[in-house]
């Protein structure tokens, strides 16, 4: 990102304008996100639709231009994109269940959004957001690495911190956990370093002892993975949560923030993992991803986050990336 970035006017594409990308649309538009938005759907009629909704609530949101089209030239010179298109998950369907096709998709998709706005940053939300990811960084090129990442388990970081504030009855905001490795199915919440309201989680006590024990933390993190497969059961996708979370991705690149957010990038060392895509605490503002923290983690939590990674490589290795 250029240094005058942040103060001048905002431009963000989302490609694919169903249920996610016109969440994360929505999001941006009622938070103020952006100056402008452009939509691309290869379904010009359901993107002129989305586009036509979007712009008949603008009197109600902070000033924002919407525009869309099924060309993918609207995207033209834009500050960041959002990827959201891809094959949708189906109910019973694993993340990685998708990764052949739409890492396909994003193989030549990255280059033709790179050549309209070459100085992007690119985020990538399609699933299995890891491969996908990695696939999109192979195919541009190791240099755009900080600029190109996934939204990661940041939204998953968000579920835990909601369950454990609701066990708690705290604000949620007074909750840090963090969720790292795969999102997905392997996927490792950090109990050790989790904290309400400054306190240890693990030493959360209300009187009774302490309220997560090993069985507590157990339940809640399975309750974290399986949480989208139940969305997906009942309403056939997740897709106002991702929305509200990209969004807040979206602003700490645009308004330079320097915030820690649980996103996937190229690991190159972090914890000895490299090679792989998957989501470590990640310093992000107007660069894009650019710093790993390394947070210390329980000899539980490393080899958990090392099964995640081995789990992810060995699906790298199987569509040859």
């Amino acid at each position: 990102m250029t240094a005058t970035r942040a103060s001048r006017k905002s431009k963000v594409s989302i490609i694919g304008a169903g249920s996610v990308g016109t969440a994360v649309a929505y999001a941006c538009l009622i938070r103020g996100s952006a100056d402008s938005l452009a939509l691309y759907d290869t379904n010009a009629g359901k993107v002129r639709a989305e586009v036509l909704d979007l712009n008949h609530g603008t009197q109600f949101a902070p000033a924002c231009v919407i525009d869309g089209a099924d060309d993918l030239a609207v995207t033209t010179a834009s500050d960041l994109i959002v990827v959201t298109a891809g094959v949708k998950q189906r109910p019973g369907q694993s993340r990685l269940d998708l990764a052949a096709a739409n890492v396909e998709l994003v193989q030549a998709l990255t280059p033709a959004l790179l050549d309209l706005s070459p100085d992007a940053v690119i985020v990538f939300v399609s699933n299995p957001v890891d491969i996908v990811t990695y696939a999109a960084v192979r195919t541009a090129g190791a240099e755009f690495a900080p600029r190109i990442f996934g939204s990661g388990t940041v939204l998953d970081s968000g579920r835990l911190r909601f369950l454990v504030a609701q066990r708690v009855d705290v604000a949620v905001e007074n909750v840090h956990a963090l969720i790292v490795g795969e999102h997905g199915d392997s996927e490792i919440a950090l109990w050790s370093s989790a904290t309400i309201g400054g306190v240890p989680a693990l030493s959360y006590d209300v009187g009774a002892g302490p309220v997560f024990d090993e069985n507590a933390c157990a339940e809640l993190s399975a309750e974290v993975t399986r949480s989208a497969y139940e969305i997906i059961e009942g309403k056939g996708a997740t897709n106002l949560a991702i929305g509200l979370s990209t969004a807040r991705i979206v602003e700490a690149v645009l308004r330079d923030q320097h915030r820690v957010l649980p996103v996937s990038t190229v690991q190159t060392g972090a914890y000895g993992i490299d090679g792989v895509c998957l989501s470590l605490p990640t310093l992000v503002d107007g660069r894009g991803a650019t710093r790993v923290l390394e947070v210390p983690l329980s000899g539980g939590e490393a080899e958990g986050l090392r099964a995640s990674a081995q789990a992810l490589r060995g699906v790298q290795r199987a569509l040859g990336l």
